[in-house]
């Protein structure tokens, strides 16, 4: 394993810490078997004296591991953790080389007559209790960087400390039973070679997931105050004390050892317990079941949702903020929202959690078919399980809506329902614990459903409002301009009333043409200004050339001379387009990009082919606008950035394109220009 580490550690501290580490381990266990398979005494004695060598240099890669495991490239130490550090790395191997005549020697064996036993010097008690401080900071490290990982992030380095946690266990207890007993015992050293092959199976078993060397998990300083490696610890030893003082007091037990493991395997088995997230979820489940607590707090989870969805007024924003309240509540990595699509044949993807990790290949606003889900969920409205259904329905859901985790849990969706009409669906997978969905969670997820179509409904009602507020603000524009025209007219009347009685008078046919002009031009103003509103956009469309639509509209516009048109017209299949509607949208959007650059500016009239479709542009260098106004006002009635516009034109072509069965868009940039691209379907 330090071999295949060393490999690829390139210039990662950690790495070749982990690597100096484990040929340490691998020294102690081949000196502890020559010591096992020595008959000699003065043989134990010096490959045991060896095994002390090894051990002396154990402390400092690790607690260098520990400290630099998961912390990024850029991670700085205390003093306090630098001097730490350093100690680690000198002390126990100047002890050992300078005192190694004190580390060990054979003593009589006072409970057996003619019998010896290897005694620990003063310099080898030492070097235990040195590695017993630095297996208890060993052990902090390890716990700060798993309290501070979250997610996918612990799922990686999860085996990683938990084999290198469970070695360090072991050695606490056996360090400790070497100085409590102030001997080198043989069949400790053999638990610690046990241990060692557990632990090496926890590691390999991280080194397949990827990515695990490379995480940066920042701990918190106070997580110290909440450790629970020093509570252990300290619990450990001051029972490992008593029970040596009581079995002391009694004359000894030759069992003492094998009860202390089991003492420290149950402590480790209740930190376990206290560390896992699926323990607490089980001991949710028992007091909910055993003890009627709901597994939810109920008030809790709807002042969430209520909170988190209020402050939401686009439909965008309000089902980004309502996947991350779900998956916050049921500890989920995925959860997707999927709303209706125009036509009630498929779904549009609204938002999902496990697009930042790229969880899922679909990318935000695209749209697919699914008649067969839709049928499904009219007439099976409740939340489903649909991992190893195998009806097609099902089969259409798993492929919308992949899943990360292969054992994260089933993936449940839940229909959006109102008055019997599918809104949308809410699908919830690869959960942190991966147990299933229980009936509790079930209900759960209806009420949050519930909540998310109310939610949804409001924000659509309150757009359809404004519509309808903004529908009559123009109607009653539109009777100003009525009664505008309306005077207009009369004026013209009453020259025309006129001017057989004064036609002969030069002043009046002077004042007279003057007049008609003005009011002609009037006139002109307000039609060019005014467009006509309707909810439903009638259209009668011919097979057509977009090149002769495009320059037929353009026509006035290149005599008046305001900015320089440029036009690219290959000659391309025709469009079923109704001529007249099209060729306005073609004036409005030439029109204003002649505004925008002014004179002496130049407007792109461009078309092209693609994915069977006509796909005409319209670009201009001139002042542009903001990213804000494109996507809250451009295609809104009475949104205009003009000083003299009404906000209408792009209104209506944005309506002229979509009834055609076609898409308008807009790249622009303030100081940059805009680019407008019409995307119509070509004649089959």
């Amino acid at each position: 394993m330090a071999i295949a580490v060393g490999i690829r550690a390139g210039r990662s501290p950690a790495r070749w810490a982990f690597v100096a580490g484990m040929t340490v381990l691998s020294a102690e266990c081949v000196f502890t078997a020559l010591s096992l398979t020595t008959k000699d005494a003065d043989g134990v004695l010096r490959w045991q004296t060896a095994r002390l060598f090894a051990t002396a240099l154990l402390p400092g890669p690790w607690l260098l591991f520990s400290m630099r495991y998961a912390r990024g490239k850029n991670v700085v130490f205390s003093s306090l953790e630098r001097g730490a550090l350093w100690a680690a790395l000198i002390v126990p191997p100047v002890l050992v080389i300078v005192f190694r005549l004190k580390l060990l020697g054979w003593a009589p064996n006072p409970s057996s007559q003619g019998t010896s036993f290897l005694a620990m010097g003063a310099a080898g008690v030492g070097l235990f209790v040195l590695l017993l401080i630095s297996s208890v900071g060993i052990l902090l490290n390890l716990e700060r960087t798993f309290r501070a990982s979250v997610g996918t992030m612990r799922w990686r380095i999860k085996f990683m400390l938990l084999g290198v946690g469970v070695l360090f266990i072991v050695r606490t207890y056996t360090s400790s039973q070497a100085l409590l007993f102030r001997a080198a015992d043989l069949s400790l050293q053999t638990v610690d070679s046990i241990t060692l092959l557990l632990a090496s199976g926890l590691v390999t078993r991280a080194l397949f997931r990827t990515g695990h060397f490379d995480l940066e998990v920042y701990p918190s300083q106070s997580a110290l105050q909440k450790s629970l490696t020093i509570l252990l610890a300290g619990v450990y030893l001051v029972i490992i004390g008593v029970l040596a003082k009581v079995m002391a007091h009694f004359g000894g037990d030759v069992a003492f050892a094998p009860k202390a493991f089991l003492l420290l395997l149950s402590l480790v088995i209740l930190a376990v317990g206290l560390q896992s997230d699926r323990a607490r979820l089980y001991l949710r489940r028992f007091v909910s079941r055993h003890f009627h607590r709901p597994l939810y707090d109920y008030r809790v989870v709807w002042i969430k949702f209520t909170e988190g969805s209020a402050s939401s007024f686009e439909q965008a924003e309000l089902c980004r903020s309502l996947a991350r309240l779900t998956a916050d509540t049921f500890d989920a990595l995925s959860v997707t929202i999927w709303l209706s699509n125009e036509k009630q044949n498929g779904f549009v993807l609204a938002d999902s959690t496990s697009l930042a990790t790229g969880t899922t290949s679909t990318a935000a606003g695209q749209e697919i078919s699914a008649p067969n889900v839709l049928e499904h969920f009219v007439t099976h409205p409740d939340p489903v399980d649909f991992e190893t259904i195998e009806a097609t329905w099902a089969a259409t859901l798993r492929e919308s809506n992949p899943s990360q985790f292969p054992h994260g849990g089933h993936r449940v969706c839940i229909p959006l329902i109102r008055h019997g009409e599918i809104v949308g669906l809410l699908v919830v997978g690869d959960r942190v614990t991966g147990t299933p969905f229980s009936v509790e969670d079930f209900d759960m997820l209806k009420c949050i459903a519930e909540h998310s179509t109310a939610s949804l409904m409001n924000v659509r009602l309150s757009r359809q409002l404004l519509q309808a507020k903004e529908l009559e603000a123009f109607q009653t524009m539109a009777a100003f301009f009525v009664h505008d025209l309306k005077n207009a007219a009369s004026t013209l009347n009453l020259m025309l009333q006129n001017l057989p009685i004064h036609f002969d008078d030069p002043a009046f046919r002077q004042d007279a043409l003057r007049g008609m002009g003005k009011t002609v031009s009037h006139i002109n103003g307000l039609i060019s200004r005014l467009s006509v509103l309707r909810h439903e956009l009638k259209i009668n469309p011919v097979a057509a050339n977009i090149a002769n639509i495009v320059n037929q509209a353009v026509a006035g516009l290149e005599i008046a001379g305001a900015a320089r048109f440029v036009k690219q017209l290959p000659n391309l299949p025709p469009v079923l387009v109704d001529v007249e509607q099209i060729q306005k949208v073609v004036t409005n959007l030439a029109l204003n990009a002649s505004e925008a650059t002014g004179r002496g500016g130049e407007v792109k009239i461009a078309a092209a082919f693609a994915d069977d479709e006509v796909v005409l542009s319209v670009e201009d260098n001139g002042c542009g606008m903001s990213a804000e106004f494109v996507q809250k006002s451009l295609f809104r009635p009475f949104q205009t950035t003009k000083k003299n516009g009404l906000g209408i034109g792009m209104f209506q072509s944005k309506m002229i394109i979509e009834a055609h069965g076609g898409k308008i868009s807009v790249v622009s940039e303030p100081g940059k220009g805009s680019t407008f691209r019409i995307h119509l379907p070509v004649q089959k």
